[in-house]
């Protein structure tokens, strides 16, 4: 293929675009968006699915991206109490601190995004986070052994419990009570079992992709969206998810083509599912990702949030090249998902989401406004059904040892939110 052709091209649903030279820019066909637009587009899907006007819901969004900070100071300042912190959106949006002990703790405020944030303490947990997800990691196997089919489970803020998502047919089979009881004795924390209709799988095996690839064992082609852009300080490349084939391609759609990538290696194991290549010599990654359905609009990596950073109540958006883009909230961020789909147990360090998801999506970017979060592996249905209606991603925290995200500048920034408060103070 041409190098004039290769600049043309995006690499990757929801990626980076793949763009000769040292220059980075989109195709004529995509436009960059600011800072401000980007958290706009979010906000107004988050209004939609809360049903809030779109002032309330970009009001919202934009308190959640200031209040990081000052969430940060709040763990930190009651670590030794911690059983979880969580945004709550009804009856109204506020930040909930949940602590072990009776001892209260008046309600404070944080000034983030231009807006008054209450902040509520509750208290009287039986278990402090940490030693919540303690007991994950010293019993996920008792617990897997005790079922014929390997839960997921992870801890949960928002009640101070060890949930355990377990398979319809054990609990039919041992009974939800008895199980609850058993793993609360086995291990020393408040357990809540949820029963799960559906299973949880890898979303890397059907649908449209942006990079594509042969499995050598089976002779199938395979789909996957491609994430961020990533640098070693030398090479540029780009990740998608472990589970997707080694050798892949990029399909340029407008001009017609593949561009071969070249592998560089796969971390597929316990907390990680990435895999990370590269182009030519002749082409070169930048920090754009494509965030809308119909690759009309990209948006600038501008930072990252660590997985400790991040809220469950928090919206997330994601941009699968077959589901498209949508936004949800964050269910669980200690998270260990079931069965072997970490080439055995999952370690409790993946981030569980709300809403839908379809095979293809593997490795796709997941974002707020330019922030990237991480890049989705699977999904799971709640119903026989079938349908996906939850989802979870490996945090950025996690990309392969000596690479990091390709970052660069993002347009407009709200001065509000360029000036993030980490304020608190009492009611």
């Amino acid at each position: 293929m041409r190098v004039s052709t290769i600049r043309k091209l995006i690499a990757g649903l929801a990626a980076a675009l793949l763009a000769a030279g040292a220059s980075a820019q989109p195709p004529a066909a995509a436009r960059v968006q600011s800072s401000a637009e980007a958290l706009a587009q979010d906000a107004h899907d988050y209004a939609a699915a809360r049903r809030l006007s779109e002032e309330e819901a970009l009001r919202r969004i934009e308190a959640q991206e200031g209040s990081v900070g000052a969430t940060d100071i709040l763990r930190d300042r009651y670590r030794k109490r911690l059983a979880g912190l969580f945004i709550e959106h009804d009856p109204e949006y506020r930040i909930v601190v949940l602590l072990t002990g009776r001892k209260r703790v008046p309600a404070q405020t944080i000034f983030a995004g231009g807006s008054r944030v209450p902040v509520v303490f509750r208290t009287g947990a039986k278990a402090t986070q940490a030693q919540v997800v303690a007991a994950i990691r010293s019993h996920q196997a008792d617990i897997r052994a005790a079922l014929d089919h390997p839960p997921s489970m992870g801890a949960d803020p928002r009640t101070g419990e060890l949930v355990v998502l377990v398979n319809h047919k054990d609990a039919e089979r041992f009974g939800a009570d008895e199980l609850d009881s058993s793993f609360e004795e086995l291990t020393g924390v408040p357990v809540r079992i949820r029963v799960m209709d559906g299973e949880g799988v890898d979303l890397g095996l059907e649908g449209g992709a942006r990079v594509h690839g042969v499995v050598p064992e089976t002779g199938s082609r395979q789909y996957c969206t491609t994430g961020f852009a990533v640098t070693d300080g030398t090479r540029t490349g780009v990740v998608t998810a472990a589970h997707c084939p080694d050798s892949l391609s990029y399909r340029d759609a407008q001009h017609g083509g593949d561009i071969v990538l070249t592998f560089v290696g796969q971390w597929g194991w316990s907390f990680q599912d990435v895999q990370l290549h590269v182009a030519g010599p002749d082409t070169e990654a930048s920090p754009l990702f494509y965030d809308d359905a119909d690759k009309k609009t990209v948006r600038t990596v501008s930072g990252a949030r660590r997985r400790a950073s991040t809220r469950v109540g928090d919206i997330v958006c994601r941009r699968g090249e077959t589901s498209g883009y949508g936004c949800s909230e964050v269910e669980l961020t200690d998270f260990a998902p079931p069965g072997d789909l970490c080439g055995g147990p999952c370690a409790p360090t993946w981030v569980m989401v709300k809403g839908g998801c379809r095979g293809g999506d593997s490795g796709g970017p997941v974002f707020i406004g330019t922030t990237a979060l991480g890049i989705v592996k699977g999904g799971g249905s709640h119903s026989r059904s079938g349908k996906c209606d939850y989802w979870f991603y490996m945090s950025t925290d996690y990309l392969p040892e000596g690479w990091s995200l390709l970052t660069g500048p993002a347009p407009g920034l709200p001065q509000r939110l360029a000036e993030r408060s980490t304020s608190l103070r009492a009611k």
